[in-house]
């Protein structure tokens, strides 16, 4: 039986991130995923902001033209909000090659990924698959999106809060429109959150996010209600795509680790509750993630744990998660007439382009990352 030092459940971009700056500090890593491509699944639009852009480094050419303009839109469509940049706010990227990359730069730094195996379960060290031989592991992290199996089986917290998301993306002539992205608060088709549409000059994306228990005729319906007449989409050039999935919007759990594993990506719940956003946070804990759980592998100490503690990163979160339950309140047309008209005055566009365009996205993790690395000897800290 195979035994290695992590097992990483789920190939997206926090478990692939998570795996390689593992494996760079000479730990043995393991990465399982059940899709046999990943190019296959995705559930994200790919809307990096300009703050992961500014931190990380992302390979550019897997990312589409900058997008400085956004567009608030009410129900009624009419008159919309333009509030502009005077940097790149936005970038798409092309996902399934972001996703290959990841996995490319993990198995460069050593770890091994296997596609098409599922996670069954785990108890005291031992991990089942489906399509795999078991393994044994001395620490499992859980990267297997908002509805966590390896969340259940560690004991650790859940996702409870919810939306669900639904896109179509597709190729448009390049050079006919100008980079925007347009935002639709109408909780006719959105209940809870925006339609989207984000045209990047390369691609479109259309997309719709809202309560499911607010969408009685469920979201690939108000979707393509919605994408009849979007405000800003372009005709495809080329075929036209879907994903969609669960956002958990409950913000950072409090328990996400335990001397058996921890959680990160969705499955900690490092989504942004108020924008829905999840591909900065995943990144930045990520980081988190590894520098903690090289510490306690190495020292066998639970108390270096401590430093991934959820209950903290959520005291950044008050604000938003208030602004995440007024914004589930506008359930009428008519309220969200109003909340367009109220971000018209100098004030609320001043709001407005601070959550657009702001740099407090999410919390900052750098404090307990440096303290993490501080415990790290430097010929393990890579």
């Amino acid at each position: 039986m195979r035994t290695v030092d992590v097992l990483v459940v789920g190939a997206g971009l926090a478990g692939l991130h998570t795996a390689r700056l593992l494996a760079l500090r000479g730990l043995d890593v393991m990465v399982v995923d059940r899709r046999r491509s990943l190019s296959t699944g995705i559930r994200t639009t790919g809307i990096f902001v300009r703050r992961t852009l500014d931190d990380f480094d992302l390979p550019d050419h897997l990312l589409g033209p900058g997008v400085r303009d956004v567009l608030l839109y009410p129900p009624s469509r009419r008159a919309p909000i333009r509030l502009t940049s005077d940097r790149d706010e936005y970038r798409v990227a092309d996902m399934a090659a972001v996703y290959e990359h990841a996995r490319r730069a993990a198995e460069s730094a050593g770890a091994r990924v296997v596609l098409g195996v599922r996670y069954v379960d785990s108890s005291m060290g031992l991990v089942r698959f489906t399509g795999a031989e078991p393994v044994t592991a001395r620490f499992i992290v859980g990267a297997d999106g908002a509805r966590s199996r390896v969340a259940r089986d560690l004991g650790l917290d859940a996702n409870r809060s919810f939306l669900v998301g639904a896109e179509i993306l597709h190729p448009v002539a390049s050079g006919t429109t100008t980079p925007a992205f347009h935002c639709v608060l109408d909780p006719r088709i959105a209940p809870g959150y925006l339609g989207w549409v984000i045209d990047d000059g390369r691609d479109t994306h259309v997309g719709v996010a809202g309560y499911p228990d607010a969408m009685p005729t469920g979201v690939r319906h108000l979707l393509d209600a919605f994408a009849a007449d979007a405000p800003g989409r372009a005709t495809p050039t080329g075929p036209v795509g879907r994903r969609g999935g669960p956002i958990p919007v409950g913000g950072v759990l409090r328990r996400l680790a335990c001397p058996a594993g921890l959680l990160v990506g969705d499955a900690a719940g490092a989504v942004s509750p108020l924008t829905a956003g999840g591909l900065d946070p995943c990144l930045r804990m990520s980081e988190l993630a590894a520098a903690v759980t090289a510490v306690y592998l190495r020292t066998g100490d639970p108390r270096a744990l401590s430093r991934y503690d959820g209950a903290a990163l959520r005291t950044r979160f008050r604000g938003r998660l208030l602004l995440r339950r007024l914004f589930a309140g506008i359930r009428s047309p008519a309220a969200a007439e109003a909340v367009v008209s109220a971000l018209r005055s100098r004030a609320g566009r001043a709001l407005a382009a601070r959550i657009l365009f702001g740099d407090g996205s999410f919390p900052d993790v750098s404090p307990r990352l440096r303290h993490a690395r501080s415990t790290t000897s430097p010929d393990t800290s890579a």
